[in-house]
Protein backbone atom coordinates (compact mmCIF):
# COMPACT_ATOMS: atom_id res chain seq x y z
CA UNK A 1 0.00 0.00 0.00
CA UNK A 2 1.32 3.44 -0.95
CA UNK A 3 1.16 6.25 1.03
CA UNK A 4 2.00 9.84 0.36
CA UNK A 5 2.32 12.73 2.77
CA UNK A 6 1.32 16.74 3.00
CA UNK A 7 2.67 18.72 5.98
CA UNK A 8 1.72 22.17 6.13
CA UNK A 9 4.56 24.23 7.90
CA UNK A 10 4.17 27.50 9.65
CA UNK A 11 7.38 28.50 12.07
CA UNK A 12 7.71 25.06 12.93
CA UNK A 13 11.86 25.23 13.29
CA UNK A 14 11.37 24.04 16.86
CA UNK A 15 9.66 21.06 16.10
CA UNK A 16 10.01 19.86 12.78
CA UNK A 17 13.01 18.37 13.20
CA UNK A 18 11.22 15.90 15.01
CA UNK A 19 8.76 15.63 12.45
CA UNK A 20 11.37 14.40 10.03
CA UNK A 21 13.21 12.65 11.91
CA UNK A 22 9.95 10.26 12.67
CA UNK A 23 9.00 10.38 9.56
CA UNK A 24 12.54 9.27 7.74
CA UNK A 25 12.80 6.77 10.36
CA UNK A 26 9.79 4.92 9.09
CA UNK A 27 10.08 0.99 8.51
CA UNK A 28 7.54 1.87 5.72
CA UNK A 29 8.05 5.71 4.01
CA UNK A 30 6.17 7.53 1.81
CA UNK A 31 6.14 7.33 -1.63
CA UNK A 32 6.19 11.22 -1.24
CA UNK A 33 6.21 13.77 1.52
CA UNK A 34 5.41 17.52 0.75
CA UNK A 35 6.55 19.78 3.27
CA UNK A 36 5.10 23.52 2.75
CA UNK A 37 6.78 26.19 4.12
CA UNK A 38 4.27 28.40 4.48
CA UNK A 39 5.46 31.71 4.56
CA UNK A 40 7.93 31.19 7.66
CA UNK A 41 10.04 33.57 9.24
CA UNK A 42 12.19 31.29 11.09
CA UNK A 43 14.24 28.11 9.70
CA UNK A 44 11.70 25.97 8.65
CA UNK A 45 12.61 26.37 5.28
CA UNK A 46 15.57 25.47 5.50
CA UNK A 47 15.44 22.50 7.60
CA UNK A 48 13.14 21.28 4.91
CA UNK A 49 14.95 21.90 2.27
CA UNK A 50 17.94 19.98 4.22
CA UNK A 51 16.01 17.17 4.68
CA UNK A 52 15.09 17.14 0.85
CA UNK A 53 18.37 16.93 0.13
CA UNK A 54 19.01 14.30 1.79
CA UNK A 55 16.13 11.98 0.67
CA UNK A 56 14.61 11.89 -2.50
CA UNK A 57 10.84 11.58 -1.73
CA UNK A 58 10.80 14.64 0.23
CA UNK A 59 9.39 17.84 -2.14
CA UNK A 60 9.40 21.40 -0.27
CA UNK A 61 7.27 23.98 -1.52
CA UNK A 62 8.36 27.64 -0.24
CA UNK A 63 5.40 29.89 -0.65
CA UNK A 64 6.61 33.44 0.28
CA UNK A 65 5.49 35.28 2.96
CA UNK A 66 4.05 37.84 1.51
CA UNK A 67 1.50 35.72 -0.10
CA UNK A 68 1.30 32.67 2.60
CA UNK A 69 -1.91 31.27 3.58
CA UNK A 70 -1.41 32.63 6.81
CA UNK A 71 -0.58 36.16 6.42
CA UNK A 72 -4.48 37.16 5.55
CA UNK A 73 -6.47 38.01 7.75
CA UNK A 74 -6.80 35.71 11.78
CA UNK A 75 -5.39 32.33 12.62
CA UNK A 76 -8.52 31.25 14.37
CA UNK A 77 -11.07 31.94 11.78
CA UNK A 78 -10.09 30.32 8.93
CA UNK A 79 -8.44 26.82 7.77
CA UNK A 80 -4.99 27.91 6.51
CA UNK A 81 -3.32 24.90 7.29
CA UNK A 82 -6.37 23.28 4.39
CA UNK A 83 -5.02 26.08 2.13
CA UNK A 84 -1.68 25.05 2.38
CA UNK A 85 -2.48 21.50 1.80
CA UNK A 86 -4.03 22.34 -1.43
CA UNK A 87 -0.88 24.65 -2.38
CA UNK A 88 0.89 21.05 -1.27
CA UNK A 89 -1.32 18.83 -3.46
CA UNK A 90 -0.49 20.96 -6.93
CA UNK A 91 3.11 19.37 -6.57
CA UNK A 92 2.12 15.72 -6.16
CA UNK A 93 4.01 13.56 -8.00
CA UNK A 94 2.97 10.10 -7.43
CA UNK A 95 -0.50 9.49 -9.16
CA UNK A 96 -1.11 5.33 -7.98
CA UNK A 97 -1.39 6.45 -4.32
CA UNK A 98 -2.83 4.28 -2.10
CA UNK A 99 -3.48 6.68 0.79
CA UNK A 100 -3.04 10.36 1.62
CA UNK A 101 -1.69 12.24 4.71
CA UNK A 102 -2.27 15.55 6.05
CA UNK A 103 0.25 15.60 9.04
CA UNK A 104 1.39 18.22 10.95
CA UNK A 105 4.79 19.33 11.13
CA UNK A 106 5.18 19.87 15.40
CA UNK A 107 4.37 15.60 15.56
CA UNK A 108 6.98 12.52 16.81
CA UNK A 109 6.34 9.44 16.33
CA UNK A 110 7.56 5.61 16.62
CA UNK A 111 9.25 4.41 13.53
CA UNK A 112 6.51 1.27 13.18
CA UNK A 113 3.40 4.58 13.18
CA UNK A 114 2.50 4.16 9.70
CA UNK A 115 3.05 0.61 8.89
CA UNK A 116 0.82 0.18 12.20
CA UNK A 117 -1.89 2.47 10.73
CA UNK A 118 -1.73 1.06 7.37
CA UNK A 119 -2.49 -2.86 8.97
CA UNK A 120 -5.38 -1.62 10.49
CA UNK A 121 -7.00 -0.48 6.99
CA UNK A 122 -5.86 -3.53 5.42
CA UNK A 123 -8.21 -5.20 8.05
CA UNK A 124 -11.55 -3.40 7.27
CA UNK A 125 -11.81 -2.27 3.72
CA UNK A 126 -14.52 -0.11 4.91
CA UNK A 127 -12.36 1.98 6.85
CA UNK A 128 -11.84 5.35 4.89
CA UNK A 129 -9.91 7.65 7.30
CA UNK A 130 -8.14 7.06 10.57
CA UNK A 131 -5.42 7.93 12.25
CA UNK A 132 -3.50 7.48 15.51
CA UNK A 133 -4.11 8.92 18.57
CA UNK A 134 -3.11 12.64 19.80
CA UNK A 135 -0.98 12.47 22.73
CA UNK A 136 -0.68 16.72 23.66
CA UNK A 137 3.06 17.67 25.05
CA UNK A 138 1.63 20.39 28.47
CA UNK A 139 4.28 20.68 30.26
CA UNK A 140 6.32 17.57 30.96
CA UNK A 141 3.52 15.11 30.09
CA UNK A 142 1.84 13.78 27.44
CA UNK A 143 -1.67 13.26 27.70
CA UNK A 144 -4.10 11.62 25.70
CA UNK A 145 -7.09 13.70 23.88
CA UNK A 146 -10.40 12.44 24.51
CA UNK A 147 -12.72 12.53 21.27
CA UNK A 148 -15.27 10.51 20.03
CA UNK A 149 -14.97 7.23 18.47
CA UNK A 150 -15.46 8.59 15.09
CA UNK A 151 -13.21 11.66 14.97
CA UNK A 152 -9.69 11.73 13.69
CA UNK A 153 -7.11 14.61 14.81
CA UNK A 154 -6.78 17.45 12.16
CA UNK A 155 -2.84 16.65 13.46
CA UNK A 156 -2.75 13.41 11.55
CA UNK A 157 -5.14 12.47 9.02
CA UNK A 158 -5.03 9.44 6.53
CA UNK A 159 -7.43 9.11 3.99
CA UNK A 160 -7.80 5.65 1.98
CA UNK A 161 -8.16 6.70 -1.64
CA UNK A 162 -11.57 5.78 -2.53
CA UNK A 163 -13.11 7.67 0.36
CA UNK A 164 -11.14 10.53 -0.28
CA UNK A 165 -12.57 10.65 -3.66
CA UNK A 166 -15.57 10.05 -3.03
CA UNK A 167 -16.13 12.61 -0.34
CA UNK A 168 -14.59 15.46 -2.32
CA UNK A 169 -10.91 16.00 -1.16
CA UNK A 170 -10.39 17.32 1.98
CA UNK A 171 -13.17 20.82 2.42
CA UNK A 172 -10.75 23.64 2.09
CA UNK A 173 -12.42 26.20 4.62
CA UNK A 174 -13.43 26.57 8.41
CA UNK A 175 -15.16 22.79 10.08
CA UNK A 176 -12.66 21.02 7.23
CA UNK A 177 -11.89 18.12 10.15
CA UNK A 178 -15.48 17.54 11.14
CA UNK A 179 -17.19 18.01 7.68
CA UNK A 180 -14.73 15.39 6.49
CA UNK A 181 -15.61 12.66 8.49
CA UNK A 182 -19.20 13.22 8.67
CA UNK A 183 -19.52 13.13 4.93
CA UNK A 184 -17.18 9.93 4.75
CA UNK A 185 -20.09 8.23 7.56
CA UNK A 186 -22.85 9.37 5.40
CA UNK A 187 -21.11 8.26 2.65
CA UNK A 188 -21.27 4.71 4.22
CA UNK A 189 -17.52 4.48 4.71
CA UNK A 190 -15.98 4.16 8.57
CA UNK A 191 -13.65 6.27 10.30
CA UNK A 192 -12.15 6.33 13.74
CA UNK A 193 -8.38 6.90 15.48
CA UNK A 194 -6.43 4.37 16.58
CA UNK A 195 -6.38 3.90 20.17
CA UNK A 196 -3.53 1.86 20.66
CA UNK A 197 -1.32 3.76 18.05
CA UNK A 198 0.19 6.93 20.15
CA UNK A 199 1.63 10.11 18.14
CA UNK A 200 3.13 13.35 20.16
CA UNK A 201 1.94 16.40 19.53
CA UNK A 202 3.76 19.25 20.79
CA UNK A 203 1.83 22.12 19.77
CA UNK A 204 -1.56 21.16 21.04
CA UNK A 205 -4.45 22.09 19.37
CA UNK A 206 -5.92 25.23 20.03
CA UNK A 207 -2.43 26.86 21.84
CA UNK A 208 -1.86 29.47 19.52
CA UNK A 209 -4.40 31.08 19.76
CA UNK A 210 -5.44 31.36 23.15
CA UNK A 211 -8.45 29.99 24.93
CA UNK A 212 -11.23 32.54 24.08
CA UNK A 213 -10.27 32.70 20.32
CA UNK A 214 -9.78 29.01 20.18
CA UNK A 215 -13.09 28.15 22.06
CA UNK A 216 -14.63 31.05 19.46
CA UNK A 217 -12.95 29.02 16.80
CA UNK A 218 -14.90 25.80 18.11
CA UNK A 219 -18.12 27.28 18.27
CA UNK A 220 -17.91 28.74 14.65
CA UNK A 221 -16.68 25.63 13.59
CA UNK A 222 -19.34 23.72 15.01
CA UNK A 223 -21.97 26.07 13.24
CA UNK A 224 -20.48 25.57 9.87
CA UNK A 225 -19.82 21.76 10.49
CA UNK A 226 -23.83 22.01 10.84
CA UNK A 227 -24.25 21.12 14.91
CA UNK A 228 -27.56 20.89 15.96
CA UNK A 229 -28.44 24.14 18.19
CA UNK A 230 -29.42 22.01 21.06
CA UNK A 231 -26.86 19.43 20.54
CA UNK A 232 -24.52 22.34 21.17
CA UNK A 233 -26.08 23.56 24.34
CA UNK A 234 -25.27 20.11 25.34
CA UNK A 235 -21.80 20.96 24.83
CA UNK A 236 -22.02 24.49 25.95
CA UNK A 237 -22.92 22.77 29.18
CA UNK A 238 -20.35 20.18 29.77
CA UNK A 239 -17.58 22.46 28.68
CA UNK A 240 -18.49 23.96 32.27
CA UNK A 241 -17.11 21.07 33.50
CA UNK A 242 -14.02 21.68 32.47
CA UNK A 243 -10.96 24.17 32.21
CA UNK A 244 -11.68 27.08 31.22
CA UNK A 245 -15.00 26.28 32.37
CA UNK A 246 -17.41 29.09 32.05
CA UNK A 247 -15.03 31.18 30.17
CA UNK A 248 -14.69 28.29 27.53
CA UNK A 249 -18.65 27.76 27.34
CA UNK A 250 -19.14 31.46 26.77
CA UNK A 251 -16.97 31.08 23.63
CA UNK A 252 -17.85 28.28 22.49
CA UNK A 253 -21.77 29.56 22.27
CA UNK A 254 -20.65 33.27 20.87
CA UNK A 255 -18.62 31.27 18.68
CA UNK A 256 -21.82 29.54 17.14
CA UNK A 257 -24.42 32.25 17.39
CA UNK A 258 -21.46 34.59 15.51
CA UNK A 259 -21.78 32.37 12.29
CA UNK A 260 -25.52 32.37 12.77
CA UNK A 261 -25.84 35.78 13.19
CA UNK A 262 -23.47 36.55 10.18
CA UNK A 263 -25.17 34.03 7.97
CA UNK A 264 -21.60 32.20 7.28
CA UNK A 265 -22.21 29.59 5.10
CA UNK A 266 -22.43 26.06 6.63
CA UNK A 267 -21.58 22.87 4.76
CA UNK A 268 -23.85 21.27 2.21
CA UNK A 269 -27.20 20.91 3.33
CA UNK A 270 -27.45 17.14 2.89
CA UNK A 271 -24.54 16.87 5.46
CA UNK A 272 -25.78 19.34 8.16
CA UNK A 273 -29.21 17.46 7.69
CA UNK A 274 -26.75 13.89 8.55
CA UNK A 275 -24.78 15.84 11.55
CA UNK A 276 -28.02 17.20 12.91
CA UNK A 277 -30.05 13.67 12.55
CA UNK A 278 -27.01 11.99 14.07
CA UNK A 279 -26.59 14.68 17.06
CA UNK A 280 -30.44 14.53 18.14
CA UNK A 281 -30.22 10.40 18.14
CA UNK A 282 -27.21 10.57 19.90
CA UNK A 283 -29.35 12.48 22.82
CA UNK A 284 -32.12 10.15 22.50
CA UNK A 285 -29.73 7.15 23.02
CA UNK A 286 -30.46 5.65 19.43
CA UNK A 287 -27.56 3.99 17.03
CA UNK A 288 -25.30 7.07 15.83
CA UNK A 289 -21.87 6.88 14.59
CA UNK A 290 -20.71 7.37 17.68
CA UNK A 291 -21.07 4.09 18.41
Amino acid sequence: MKYVVISPARNEAEFLPETIRSMTSQTVPPAQWIIVNDGSTDATGELALRAAAEHSWITVVNVPTGTSTVSRGGRAMEAKEIKAFHKGLEQLKVPDWDFIVKLDADVGFAPDYFARCLAEFAQDPKLGLGGGLIQNKIGDQFIAETAPAFHVRGATKIYRRACYESIGGIPNGAGWDTIDEVTANMKGWKTRTFDDIPIAHYRYTGAANGSWKNGVKNGLWSYIAGYHPVFLLVRCARQCLHRPYLLGSAALLHGYVSGYMKGVERAGSDVVRYMQEQQMNRLLGRPTMWR
